[in-house]
């Protein structure tokens, strides 16, 4: 038996600046600061609620 925790991988494609304050806390919050950054993350409730509030400014591959 497997205990693999669903992820989720996403990619900064837009910057930060010029966008509102909160958005670039939600995508500090992520573990995303630069262009071109990448991560892998749990795919939890609050995570899917932080990337859509992002989502224009990501891109996202999900892996399970």
């Amino acid at each position: 038996m497997s205990n693999k925790k669903p992820t989720v991988t996403v990619t900064q494609i837009g910057s930060a600046t010029g966008r509102r304050f909160d958005q670039r806390q939600t995508l500090i919050g992520l573990g995303l600061n630069k262009m071109n950054r990448k991560r892998t993350l749990e795919d939890t409730p609050s995570v899917r609620g932080m990337i859509n509030k992002v989502q224009h400014l990501l891109d996202i591959d999900d892996v399970n």
